[in-house]
């Protein structure tokens, strides 16, 4: 177990860097790694073949909003990143050119008659504002100046298209308060959540809206040192119940996403019991953390040297992971977030007995080709 960022770095060629979807979105691959033995090559619509009876997916259904805006201090223009709305109805965004703000400062946006005053700054490019524009005013003044902010590994020189529109969108979409999309959930679609639901497994959603700190890199050489920015996330007492009764009746919890698993493991107890939860988040996990409530995992491929690798490597194994994508840049998965995605046993449960529940009974015929 490692604490060196430099230990979670991988070669990625930037050919493999996916800049659309799949068409159609379950087309996409799905790398498929059992905890022991060789990997598996298939398609996202071969999800419903690895599923079984009382399996209980657990998708977010957050929805992207319009979070970045161009504003003005004077004639001076500051690149904003909407982060989490506050329980006082103020904004925590990141800030380009942060160091032209000053506290009191009034911003303005061009084409709209809404200001936002800055209420505090912090290190690091943070700030809070608060918008003259509150509620459903609030939704169109970002649909009129606001757009979508794409990862910068997404080449959009002339900004987010039309398409994008669509594209980074997910079926699941609810509730507005995401700056980034949870990336698993692109690829599911109406007939793939039929083919799902034929299965007998089931379904439910809670909520976590992405902040923009998802797009920060790891900076620190020590990675107990990173700092986490944190996350507005919901489970409701009957998602909460449903999720532990399914737990007890054996099922196998399946995340659609790193963001399900990371609400789904800030909402449990050392027992891995699922309580509601309505709060921030800035759980950081790394390898030597015990899962307590996700026994598979469906997320796509991730950056080197991030927290999201992290995390795959925590859950699946360190060495796991680093054999997986491997194998995933020498057979052209695409990367990030319009690329294809991997389902993941998980290796460190908190308790040894769970490991009955994580291996899919094997199937005749399986699609895809093994290595």
């Amino acid at each position: 177990m490692s604490d060196r960022t430099e230990d979670f770095d991988f070669h990625l060629p930037e050919s493999l860097i996916a800049q659309e979807p799949a068409r159609p979105r379950e087309s996409a691959r799905l790398l498929d790694v059992p905890e022991h033995g060789a990997f598996h090559d298939r398609h996202v619509s071969d999800l419903p073949s690895l599923l079984r009876q009382g399996d209980l997916l657990v998708a977010n259904d957050t929805a992207v909003i319009r979070a970045q805006l161009h504003a003005l201090r004077g004639e001076a223009r500051i690149g904003i990143t909407l982060d989490r709305i506050l329980p006082d109805t103020s904004w925590h965004v990141l800030v380009r050119n942060a160091r032209r703000l000053r506290v009191g400062d009034t911003l303005t946006f061009t084409g709209s008659p809404h200001t936002a005053d800055v209420l505090a700054r912090e290190e690091g490019g943070g700030a809070i504002l608060r918008f003259s524009a509150q509620g459903a005013a609030f939704d169109a003044f970002l649909k009129d100046v606001g757009a979508l902010a794409l990862p910068p590994y997404i080449h959009r020189p002339n900004g987010p298209t039309t398409q994008d529109d669509t594209d980074y969108a997910t079926i699941f979409a609810e509730h507005k308060g995401a700056v980034a999309a949870p990336t698993a959930g692109l690829h599911f679609t109406p007939s793939l959540l039929q083919a799902v639901d034929a299965t007998g497994a089931e379904r439910c959603t809670l909520t976590l809206h992405v902040g923009a700190g998802t797009f920060l890199p790891v900076r620190e050489n020590d990675i107990s040192k990173h700092h986490m920015h944190a996350e507005r996330g919901i489970i409701t007492q009957q998602t909460a119940d449903r999720i532990n009764a399914v737990r007890r009746a054996g099922g196998r919890i399946i995340a659609v996403g790193t963001t399900s698993l990371r609400l789904l493991e800030s909402a449990a107890d050392e027992n891995g019991h699922v309580h509601a939860f309505d709060q921030e988040t800035s759980i950081f996990i790394r390898p030597g953390y015990k899962f307590r409530a996700v026994d598979l995992l469906m997320t796509n491929f991730h950056l080197p040297r991030s927290t999201l690798f992290m995390l795959v490597s925590a859950f699946a194994g360190t060495e796991r992971m680093r054999a997986a994508y491997n194998h995933a840049v020498t057979s052209g998965y695409r990367f990030y977030s319009y690329g294809d995605a991997c389902l993941l046993r998980c290796a460190n449960p908190i308790d040894a007995h769970r490991r009955t529940h994580q291996n899919t009974v094997p199937l005749s015929g399986e699609a895809g080709a093994s290595s």
